[in-house]
C-alpha cells in the first residue's frame, strides 16, 4: 500500500463519519489546548515573580532580626517583632566587610495617611539615604532626601505611585503636596518609578521617609526591621554573607551560631525558592489538564475499535484479495495518529489564543514556549500511537473469512 493509498483512504475514513471524528477529536483539542495554555501561565508567572525579585535590588543580601530561619524558609519567625539589629550594626557591615558596596539600614510600619480628605493604610520605610541604591530604586519626579535630613529630622517623604493614585487626584503634582502620615505632617519631596508588586509586598505602595524622622516618631527606637546590604557582585555573595554573620556574631557577644538573633537571605535564595514554587505549580496544572488528555485517548481507541467493527467486511475483503497485515494495521493506526495530529493542531492554536486572551483581558503574563508546542505535538503522537494500536492490531487479526461473513 502506498503513502498516496494512505492518505486518500484515510481521509475517506474521516470524512465519512465527520461528527463522530470531531467529537473524538474534542478531547484531545480540550486537553492540548488545557495543557498549552496553563504551562504557558505557570511560565509567565514565574517570569514575573523573577523579574520582580530582580527589582527589589542587585546583588541583594537581607539581614533581619530573630531566629535563625530554618532551612527551606526565606523568613523568619522573629522578624518585625525582634529587636536586635542597630543603626550601629549597619554602619560596621558597610565598613568592615569587604564586598559590601552599600548598607542600608531601615524600619518599617503600617500607618494611616491622609491628604485632603482622602486616606489610604500603607507601608512606610524609614531608611538611610543609601536605599536607592541599595534597593534599585529610582526617581520619577523631585528628589529622595540627603544625609542632611537624616541627621535633621526632617519631615519629608518619597511616595510610591500607587500611594499617589490612592491619595490624589488625576492631574495633582504631588511633589510640593503636604500629607499626614500618623498624625504627623510630611512634606512630599519626590516620587519614585513604577517597579510593581514582588510576589512578597506591593513596592509601588510605599512611603519612604528619613530614617532617623521614622525612629522618632513610629518606632521609639534604635532598633531596625531590615538592613539591606548590596554585595560587590553575584559571585561574592555567599561570602559576603558569611562575613556578615561573622561580624554579627560577634558584635552580639553570641559564640554559638545557632543561637544567633538574626538571619540572612540572599537574592539568590529568594529567587531560588520562588523558581521551586512557580516550577511545581507549573507540573501540577500541567498534570491536571493532563487528565483530559487520557480521556480523548481512550475516546480515540473506542471510536477506532467502533470503525474496526463497522468495517469488518471491508477489512476481509481487502485480506482476500491480497491485503497484508501490516497494511490493514498501518491504516488504521494511521487513522488514529492523524485524529490525533489534527486535534493536537487546533488544541495548539486555540491553547496559544486562550494565552493571549488570559494575558489581555485576564491582566495574568503569560509565556508560550516551544518547547510546550512540540511537547504538545509529541504527545499527540504518542496518544494517537498507543491508543490505536490495539484497534489496529484487532483489524489486522481478523480472519478473512470470518470476516467475510460478517453482517
Amino acid at each position: 500500500m502506498t503513502l498516496s493509498d494512505i492518505y486518500h483512504e484515510t481521509s475517506s475514513a474521516l470524512r465519512a463519519n465527520k461528527v463522530r471524528s470531531g467529537l473524538t477529536m474534542l478531547g484531545i483539542v480540550i486537553g492540548i489546548s488545557s495543557v498549552i495554555a496553563l504551562i504557558a501561565i505557570g511560565n509567565g508567572a514565574q517570569s514575573s515573580i523573577q523579574s520582580s525579585i530582580q527589582s527589589i535590588g542587585s546583588n541583594l543580601i537581607i539581614v533581619m532580626p530573630g531566629a535563625t530561619r530554618t532551612p527551606g524558609s526565606i523568613v523568619s519567625a522573629g522578624r518585625g517583632t525582634a529587636q536586635s539589629l542597630t543603626n550601629e550594626d549597619a554602619t560596621a557591615i558597610a565598613s568592615q566587610v569587604s564586598g559590601v558596596v552599600a548598607a542600608d539600614p531601615e524600619v518599617s510600619s503600617n500607618k494611616q495617611v491622609t491628604f485632603q480628605g482622602t486616606n489610604t493604610r500603607t507601608t512606610i520605610l524609614g531608611t538611610g539615604d543609601q536605599y536607592p541604591t541599595v534597593r534599585n530604586l529610582q526617581i520619577a519626579d523631585g528628589s529622595y532626601f540627603t544625609q542632611n535630613q537624616i541627621t535633621s529630622l526632617a519631615r519629608v517623604a518619597v511616595i510610591g505611585p500607587t500611594v499617589v493614585t490612592d491619595l490624589m487626584a488625576t492631574g495633582t503634582e504631588p511633589v510640593g503636596q503636604e500629607i499626614v502620615i500618623g498624625g504627623d505632617t510630611f512634606t512630599v519631596i519626590g516620587v519614585t518609578v513604577a517597579k510593581g508588586g514582588s510576589g512578597f509586598t506591593n513596592q509601588d505602595d510605599q512611603i519612604f521617609i528619613p530614617l532617623t524622622t521614622a525612629q522618632q516618631l513610629f518606632t521609639g527606637n534604635k532598633y531596625l526591621s531590615t538592613i539591606s546590604v548590596e554585595a560587590d557582585n553575584t559571585n561574592d555573595m555567599a561570602a559576603v554573607q558569611a562575613d556578615i554573620t561573622t561580624l554579627l556574631l560577634g558584635r552580639h557577644s553570641i559564640s554559638n551560631p545557632t543561637n544567633a538573633d538574626f538571619s540572612t537571605i540572599n537574592q539568590a535564595d529568594i529567587a531560588a525558592t520562588a523558581s521551586g514554587i512557580t516550577q511545581t505549580f507549573t507540573i501540577l496544572l500541567a498534570a491536571v489538564a493532563g487528565i483530559s488528555l487520557l480521556v480523548g485517548g481512550i475516546g480515540i481507541m473506542n471510536m477506532m475499535l467502533t470503525t474496526v467493527t463497522e468495517r469488518t467486511r471491508e477489512i476481509g475483503l481487502r485480506k482476500a484479495i491480497g491485503a497484508k497485515k501490516s497494511d490493514i494495521s498501518t491504516q488504521f493506526l494511521v487513522e488514529a495518529v492523524s485524529l490525533t495530529f489534527i486535534g493536537g493542531g487546533i488544541g495548539v492554536a486555540l491553547g496559544i489564543l486562550a494565552s493571549y486572551l488570559v494575558t489581555t483581558f485576564g491582566g495574568i503574563t503569560t509565556s508560550v514556549t516551544s518547547s510546550s508546542v512540540i511537547l504538545a505535538f509529541c504527545v499527540s503522537a504518542g496518544i494517537g500511537i498507543i491508543f490505536g494500536y490495539y484497534p489496529a492490531r484487532r483489524a489486522a487479526s481478523l480472519n478473512p473469512i470470518e470476516a467475510l461473513r460478517y453482517e
